[in-house]
């Protein structure tokens, strides 16, 4: 069993951004995960598991192309209607200003996130992204954590986000 007072992401690694017209950035994260694709596909599209991962809710299952589904962001109460635009087991998934590709990589998985951004928070955005990544590899490895709720509190993640903002040439907005 792993404790979750032990937990300390790395240093920032695997994203990068690409600019694009406005204030609008996509940032893209790569993570290499254990798990096969049909098993990450799962934790990407089940309510119940996103719950123990995601930074946001969903009231029914991702993996359905067309459905409408209400989407809600941890400390926003508001929910989201959100459309599955895209929806091909094991391999992508789109919906709202989220793609994922999920590629067999290695024995696991190669899992890559595209997600639109407001260029202000890109940082923020990679290093929720970057710990949201490592608790769902805890969960995928049998020894989950749960929802880091708490995370922009921690020191940690004013680091990462620092590390981010470096990495990507991007003023930090003030917490």
């Amino acid at each position: 069993m792993f404790d979750r007072e032990q937990y300390t992401p790395g240093p920032a690694s695997g994203a990068r951004v690409e600019k694009r017209d406005g204030d609008k950035w996509t940032l893209i994260l790569v993570r290499q995960l254990r798990h096969s694709p049909e098993r990450v596909w799962q934790a990407l599209t089940d309510p119940v598991q996103l719950r123990e991962w995601a930074p946001f809710d969903v009231d029914g299952s991702l993996a359905t192309a067309g459905k409408n589904v209400k989407l809600t962001w941890v400390g926003n109460p508001m929910p989201i209607d959100t459309k599955i635009t895209r929806a091909e087991a094991p391999n992508f998934l789109e919906y709202g200003d989220i793609r994922w590709e999920l590629e067999p990589f290695a024995g696991g998985t190669r899992l890559t996130l595209w997600a639109n951004i407001d260029r202000r928070f890109v940082s923020w955005g990679a290093a929720g992204w970057h710990i949201a990544f490592d608790v769902l590899d805890h969960l995928l490895s049998g020894a989950p954590i749960g929802r880091l709720t708490d995370a922009m509190k921690s020191e940690a993640w004013q680091r990462l986000k620092a590390e981010y903002a470096a990495q990507f040439g991007a003023e930090e907005p003030r917490s």
